[in-house]
């Protein structure tokens, strides 16, 4: 549905989006991460039309970008991350004006704006004035126009940001309602979040996509972590049929080795140690959760700037 090919943007020498190219499907809900400046509220003013790329392009359902920019907006739905709301309207008189801006017809207009609060749960506030409400009911707000118009794509920059437990709760709720008709792309800084409610993650680095993965798969690594009593296991554990590789593990209460295999091999490996003498503390496949994924990308980042660091030294 949504193909972005070989995406740039930049101000001058800086490449704030550096050769992006991702496809999205119908239906899946996207978590867009990344640290502060890595490019993500760039591409998504890009895919919305907000902000022309520098080179690359963005079709969705064969229009293009550019081209196609009125239509393609027509079927967006999209919250900044500071959503720009007018704070002396009233909550139901700022989503009438959204909706008329986004060519709701005036038959259906009241409709559209009542089911819209009921499904934000802005009901009580819906003759308050915008500029009396907390944070978190302005965000709601916010989202509240970005989905008006049931559009069939819908971009959240930050969408729980100022959101209390409640609140939160509420709106991954509200975005499972909303990925049965519409694909979700989200951009939020809170890994809890896009676990909860994400298919698959892009996460940026510096303006490229070093990460393009479903949750699942970034889950089921193929890694074997095990703790024996034998400091010099490496030679046998290596010997084990589908280990590809053995890296020893000093963050281990014993001696401790991480097995990486293409399948699962646990069986065979508790096998070997039994028929060595060795003693079997512990046996786990290790599990690579967003922070661990992170925790990778930062040390990537890091090891490119100490790089840096040395050839300037040089």
């Amino acid at each position: 549905m949504i193909k972005v090919s070989d995406l740039c943007r930049s101000y001058g020498d800086f490449k704030a989006v550096d050769h992006v190219s991702a496809t999205i499907e119908r239906g899946e809900v996207v978590g867009l991460l990344g640290h502060n400046g890595a490019g993500k509220s760039t591409i998504m003013k890009m895919m919305t039309g907000f902000l022309e790329p520098t080179a690359g392009t963005i079709s969705i359902d064969g229009l293009q970008i550019g081209k196609d920019t009125p239509s393609i907006q027509q079927r967006i739905g999209y919250l900044p991350e500071n959503c720009p709301v007018w704070p002396e309207m009233n909550v139901m008189e700022y989503l009438q004006y959204q909706g008329r801006l986004h060519g709701v017809e005036e038959d259906a207009l009241n409709h559209a704006v009542a089911t819209t609060i009921r499904r934000t749960e802005l009901k009580e506030k819906a003759s308050q004035s915008i500029q009396t409400l907390s944070r978190g009911y302005r965000q709601r707000v916010g989202v509240a126009q970005a989905i008006l118009h049931n559009p069939d794509i819908i971009i959240l920059d930050e969408p729980t940001n100022g959101l209390d437990p409640t609140q939160i709760r509420h709106m991954r709720s509200l975005i499972a309602e909303l990925a049965e008709h519409a694909t979700v792309i989200i951009s939020t800084h809170i890994l809890q979040e896009v676990q909860a409610v994400c298919e698959r993650v892009l996460i940026l680095r510096a303006g490229k996509l070093v990460v393009d993965s479903t949750l699942d798969a970034l889950q089921s690594g193929h890694t074997l972590l095990i703790q024996l009593d034998n400091p010099k296991a490496m030679g046998y554990l290596g010997q084990i049929d589908g280990v590809a590789s053995v890296t020893p593990r000093t963050d281990s209460e014993h001696h401790g080795y991480a097995l990486t295999a293409a399948a699962n091999i646990a069986p065979d490996v508790a096998t070997a140690v039994h028929n060595h003498g060795d003693k079997l503390y512990a046996m786990q496949p290790e599990l690579r959760d967003l922070e661990t994924v992170f925790a990778e990308v930062n040390a990537a980042d890091a090891n490119v700037d100490a790089m840096n660091s040395q050839e300037v030294h040089v």
